[in-house]
């Protein structure tokens, strides 16, 4: 199944391609790891991808009704300000908002789904806490509990580790791999190249306004590529553990 199809797809802004001719599709039970340079387009074409701002092109998203988009992806932006001060169980409720209908309460699934979450990111014993008193790392962890008590076929993360230490950074990919592997789908963007070669199956390079590569992490980071799209050396090796990779230093 399908869960994400994009054809002949691009955005322009201000009359200049800042993605064009995107084609790819995401199926059920995949980690997908978006990385690229600064200012390649990755942020943009989650965006785009799920309606957010205008695009050329087909996106199976933007062709379903917002209630449908609710109900089939889940959307984590970059942003991370918590704003009002409501508990940590109450702000992942709200991930359960499409499953609602108008004036209904909180059911015993929404408040199994809430439970899990929470326990995939380490917030059980901040339920009651106000979220807006965390650390910035905690409030970042409270909203991606937000979007995983969604419980979306899809789930679409942008820098969803930006501000975590490493035990969380890698907590979290772990819960990335763990939905993977239970049938739900994930795309991520990623800046951290060791941890997306390492959890992710599949790698999209986007770069110079499309995709640069698009495969398995140890056929994605070769040593032209890494040199080419991102300016620096990398020690990569397929070890025991899995596929490590090292950055070493910019290169000219």
């Amino acid at each position: 199944m399908r869960l994400l199809t994009l054809t002949d797809f691009g955005v322009t802004r201000r009359k200049r391609d800042i993605l064009r001719g995107v084609n790819l599709s995401v199926g059920t039970g995949e980690l997908v790891g978006i990385i690229g340079p600064n200012g390649a387009g990755k942020t943009t074409l989650m965006r785009a991808a799920l309606g957010l701002i205008d695009c050329i092109g087909h996106s199976s998203i933007c062709a379903l009704s917002p209630r449908e988009r609710g109900r089939a992806v889940a959307w984590m932006p970059q942003s991370r300000e918590i704003a009002w001060p409501v508990d940590v169980e109450t702000l992942v409720m709200l991930g359960r908002t499409p499953h609602f209908v108008t004036g209904q309460r909180p059911r015993d699934e929404d408040l199994a789904a809430v439970a899990r979450a929470m326990q995939r990111m380490d917030l059980t014993e901040f339920k009651g806490r106000t979220a807006m008193r965390l650390s910035g790392g905690e409030q970042a962890r409270v909203l991606i509990a937000r979007a995983l008590a969604q419980e979306t076929p899809l789930l679409m993360a942008d820098e969803p580790i930006a501000g975590l230490d490493p035990a969380h950074q890698i907590a979290t990919m772990r819960s990335f791999v763990d939905l993977a592997r239970d049938g739900h789908s994930v795309i991520v963007s990623l800046h951290d190249l060791g941890l997306a070669a390492r959890h992710c199956a599949r790698l999209i390079v986007i770069d110079k306004g499309g995709i640069a590569a698009d495969g398995p992490p140890r056929d994605v980071l070769t040593p032209a590529l890494v040199r080419g799209t991102f300016g620096i050396r990398a020690y990569l090796e397929s070890t025991p553990d899995g596929f490590v990779f090292q950055p070493l230093e910019v290169v000219a």
